[in-house]
């Protein structure tokens, strides 16, 4: 696995998970307010060109899509219910959008660090099906992690900065509020 970054190692009960659900900044604001997410990052992965920038990805010039990669500690949160949140907070029935979000760019994809994480996605892909959660078939991809490149630094923690900007109260602060009513039990700070 090629890693574009030489990230500080995580200590070694800390695992990686990266998810594209859309736009990063919905996903990076629901992921801070989890107990056991050490560490939210936003950024670009499953694309084929080295350190795309953000107008490359939204061009669709480099095959990224807009990802987070999540340090978590698994002895607090479970990869499957990382991936509960995941599904939870996108449409996963929807190729290459969320909303008025449209382009390659915004589709749902897990990117297993892991066989063990790629047996997680699947199962739950298949619990979600049988259940018939939605009426469409869930498109989410699941591959295999290669490479991750960190996004422009005022990309991060965005919700947290631009609270008040339209997009964050129209599309994102429904999601947060979405995941405080429904995943209490597993907030950082529970409401």
């Amino acid at each position: 696995m090629e890693t574009a970054q030489t990230p500080t190692l995580p200590p070694p009960r800390y695992e990686l998970a990266t998810l594209g659900g859309g736009c990063f900044w919905c996903l990076e604001a629901v992921y801070n307010e989890l107990r056991g997410i050490e560490q939210v990052v936003s950024g670009y992965a499953g694309g084929t060109v080295p350190h795309p920038t953000y107008e490359a990805v939204c061009a669709e010039e480099t095959g990224h899509a807009e990802v987070v990669q999540l340090t978590f500690d698994p002895q607090v949160i479970s990869y499957t219910d990382i991936l509960r949140v995941f599904f939870t907070i996108h449409d996963p029935t929807t190729l290459n959008r969320q909303g008025a979000d449209v382009g390659t760019q915004y589709r749902s994809v897990i990117f297993y660090h892991s066989p063990e994480q790629r047996r997680i996605a699947e199962d739950l892909i298949r619990e979600l099906t049988a259940a018939k959660v939605w009426d469409d078939p869930i498109v989410t991809e699941v591959v295999p992690f290669e490479a991750f490149y960190p996004a422009e630094e005022y990309h991060q923690r965005y919700f947290e900065r631009n609270p008040t900007w339209p997009y964050c109260v129209y599309v994102v602060a429904p999601k947060v509020a979405k995941v405080r009513k429904v995943f209490t039990d597993k907030l950082k700070h529970p409401t």
